[in-house]
């Protein structure tokens, strides 16, 4: 019995000396053919990817590039079953649509973020009473008895404002209810917001949101909330327009979510005095904490906390440590902790003595002064 054999036939592959000259004709034009076809591949202009912002009417629509927005022609097999938000191919010199790839999809936002549950405890926290109780009145409360609010009739704020010097424990605040309320902690800086995620930023925003929900409860914490929420000015150039672009759409999320929902939101800036009203006003966040640099009491508890591990000489007086350390924020505090530790340890000692912090704390100041001559001058 004969059989015949239906592969493709390759010159590569055979003797051709072997054939009849019209099997070998037929080999050779197939092998033509693939490398002609082959070679097109590589001679053919490659179409850029873009995203579909608006439709215009069934001939046109806007799509974003990473140069910007045009208003395009589409292709004729394709007409009418665009969407916004589709990803689609478009030629390199007119831009013309001529293909649809999918939806454009959320960006992996967790590359980008800090998504995470913490373990803040509220005894971690010093020089900071009043403002504990006022985050857990607004955030805790509300997450863990929504009824009670519900009863009484009220809508508890979507969010707050911390505002104060660096250092101070606004993030520390934030982690801390999101540990007690058993939420994900979803942090996001704004200053990197904007540089990262330049023509996105909108898009990005609205990523995190979802994130949020799907993880619920939890808190979105946007920490320089200023560098993307300062007072509107004349819009002019592309990159305040998409600070803008962000800005207007963290408003509209934010306004998006119930009072009573379980994702809140909690600003922090040092700079107080630039933000936008819009973003603060009823509806928003509206409460606004101050978190200002501790006094002597605070300074003393803070102290404690972070000396409570330590193996510290017993003539130590954290109350004198305290009056020295006078302006100092909580992170500078814990940084004296550290540097007095260092201090001992170049002195081959596991004992940490009064010099040690005493010497720590003048090389804090010393450092904050010259951080502070830098960024006037530098």
């Amino acid at each position: 019995m004969t059989t015949t054999n239906t592969e493709p036939l390759n010159a590569g592959d055979l003797n051709l000396s072997a054939l009849t000259p019209d099997e070998e004709n037929d080999i050779l034009r197939n092998t033509i053919e693939d490398l002609k076809t082959e070679l097109d591949k590589y001679k053919t202009a490659p179409y850029i990817v873009a995203n579909v912002i608006d439709i215009i009417t069934p001939d046109e629509v806007v799509i974003r590039l990473n140069t910007g927005e045009f208003c395009v022609n589409i292709a004729d097999d394709i007409k009418h079953k665009l969407k916004p938000d589709d990803r689609v191919l478009v030629e390199q010199k007119s831009l013309t649509v001529v293909r649809i790839i999918g939806i454009s999809k959320h960006f992996d936002v967790s590359n980008y973020i800090i998504c995470e549950k913490p373990h803040i405890d509220w005894k971690n926290i010093g020089g900071l009473d009043e403002q504990i109780n006022e985050i857990k009145e607004v955030i805790e409360l509300p997450l863990l008895n929504p009824e009670i609010f519900e009863k009484v009739g009220i809508e508890p704020p979507k969010g707050m404002l911390l505002h104060g010097p660096p250092g101070t424990g606004k993030t520390l605040l934030a982690k801390a209810v999101a540990t007690n309320t058993q939420s994900t902690f979803i942090e996001i800086v704004g200053s990197e917001l904007v540089q990262k995620f330049i023509g996105e930023g909108a898009k990005f925003v609205k990523s995190i949101f979802a994130l949020a929900k799907e993880k619920a409860p939890s808190i979105i914490f946007i920490d320089e909330l200023d560098a993307i929420a300062a007072k509107r000015i004349e819009v002019g150039t592309s990159g305040e327009r998409e600070v803008q672009r962000t800005f207007m759409q963290l408003l509209s999320e934010i306004d998006g979510f119930k009072h009573l929902g379980n994702v809140k939101v909690i600003g922090a800036t040092n700079r107080l005095d630039i933000l936008d009203p819009a973003i603060i006003r009823p509806g928003r966040l509206d409460r606004i904490l101050e978190v200002p640099t501790p006094g002597k009491e605070g300074i003393h508890e803070i102290y404690k906390i972070h000396t409570s591990k330590m193996h510290l000489q017993k003539d130590i007086n954290l109350k004198e440590l305290s009056h020295a350390s006078k302006g100092l924020s909580g992170a500078q505090i814990k940084s004296a902790c550290t540097e007095a530790g260092y201090f001992a340890i170049r002195e081959n000692r596991h004992i940490i003595n009064t010099q040690d912090f005493t010497s720590a704390i003048k090389k804090v100041k010393r450092d904050e002064k010259n951080h502070n001559n830098h960024r006037m001058y530098g």
